[in-house]
C-alpha cells in the first residue's frame, strides 16, 4: 500500500513539473507574441510575429495576429498615401490661386491710373481690400501646406534662440509702435543654443507676435529662460479661456470678420512638435501667455 501511495505521489509530482514547464511555456510564448505586437506597431516592417514553442494554440494566435498586421499595414500605407495626396493637392491649389491674384492686383494697379467717377473709386477701393485680404489668406494657407508636405525637410543645425528672438522682436517693432505697444523683454546673456531649424524658428516667433499685435490690449511681457524655456504674456481681455483653448486649432479664428485663416498659431505649433518641441497657452485674468519650450 505504502509502495503505491509512494508511486502515486511521483507520478503527481512530475504531472505538476510538466504542467509547471507548460506554464512557464506559455508565459514565455505570450511575452514574446506581446513584445513582437508592440515592435510591429510601432515600426513599419514585413516582419511577422514567430513564437520560440511549438504549442499549437500559441502559434494559432500569432498566425491569426500576423494577418491582422498585415491588413493593418495596408490600410496605414493607404492612409499615408492618401495623406500626402491630399496635402500636395492642396499645396498646388492654393500655389495655383496665387498667379490669377497677382494679375488681378496688376490689373487694379492699372485700373486706379485711369480716370474714374468716385463711386467708382470707392468700388475699387473695396476690391482691392478684398483682394490683398484674399492675397494674404492664399499665401498662409500655401504655407501652411508646405509645412505639412515638407516637414522631413527640415534643416536641424545648432541654433541661438536668443539671437533669433532678438531679430524678431526688431522685425515687428514697427507694428508694436503702431498699436502703442511696448514690449518688456528679459533675454540672457548666455547663449541658449539648441538643434532646430533656424527659418522655422524664426517663423513660430513671427507667428506668436503677430497674434500679440491683434489680441493685445498694449503690453507685452518676453521672458526666455536659460533652460530653453520662452514665455509670451499680453492682456487680451477681448478673449476667454474657451477661445484661447482653441487659438492653436486649424483654421480657428477669434474674428468674426474672418480676416484671418487662423493658421499662424497652428503653424507655430506645428513647427514647435516637428522640432520635438512643447508649445502650450493659458488664459488667467484677462491674460494670456504662450509658452514654448526646447529641451
Amino acid at each position: 500500500m505504502e509502495y503505491w501511495f509512494m508511486a502515486f505521489l511521483g507520478m503527481m509530482a512530475i504531472v505538476i513539473l510538466a504542467l509547471f514547464v507548460k506554464i512557464r511555456i506559455l508565459q514565455k510564448a505570450a511575452r514574446e507574441i506581446e513584445d513582437a505586437f508592440a515592435d510591429r506597431l510601432m515600426n513599419d516592417t514585413n516582419t511577422v510575429i514567430d513564437v520560440s514553442c511549438h504549442d499549437q494554440y500559441m502559434r494559432s494566435l500569432a498566425d491569426t495576429i500576423n494577418v491582422q498586421l498585415r491588413k493593418l499595414r495596408r490600410q496605414r500605407h493607404q492612409y499615408l498615401q492618401g495623406d500626402l495626396e491630399l496635402k500636395n493637392a492642396v499645396m498646388n491649389i492654393s500655389h495655383d490661386l496665387r498667379t490669377p491674384l497677382t494679375a488681378i492686383c496688376g490689373y487694379l494697379d492699372l485700373l486706379e491710373e485711369e480716370e474714374k467717377t468716385k463711386a467708382a473709386g470707392r468700388y475699387l477701393e473695396v476690391i482691392r481690400n478684398r483682394t490683398e485680404m484674399m492675397t494674404k489668406l492664399t499665401e498662409e494657407f500655401f504655407q501652411y501646406s508646405m509645412i505639412l508636405v515638407e516637414k522631413d525637410n527640415l534643416r536641424i543645425e545648432p541654433v541661438v534662440i536668443n539671437h533669433v528672438l532678438e531679430e524678431s522682436i526688431a522685425a515687428f517693432y514697427a507694428s508694436l509702435r503702431e498699436r502703442g505697444i511696448t514690449p518688456r523683454i528679459q533675454i540672457p546673456e548666455k547663449k541658449v543654443i539648441r538643434m532646430l531649424d533656424r527659418e522655422a524658428l524664426a517663423r513660430i516667433f513671427s507667428n506668436i507676435l503677430q497674434n500679440v499685435v491683434k489680441y493685445s490690449d498694449g503690453d507685452l511681457n518676453i521672458i526666455l529662460s536659460e533652460t530653453g524655456e520662452m514665455i509670451v504674456t499680453n492682456t487680451a481681455s477681448g478673449l476667454s479661456k474657451v477661445q484661447v483653448g482653441q487659438l492653436f486649432d486649424r483654421f480657428y479664428t477669434v474674428e468674426t470678420a474672418r480676416a484671418s485663416t487662423g493658421l499662424g498659431l497652428s503653424i507655430a505649433r506645428t513647427l514647435v512638435l516637428q522640432m520635438n518641441g512643447s508649445i502650450s497657452a493659458k488664459y488667467e485674468k484677462n491674460q494670456l501667455s504662450i509658452c514654448i519650450f526646447f529641451k
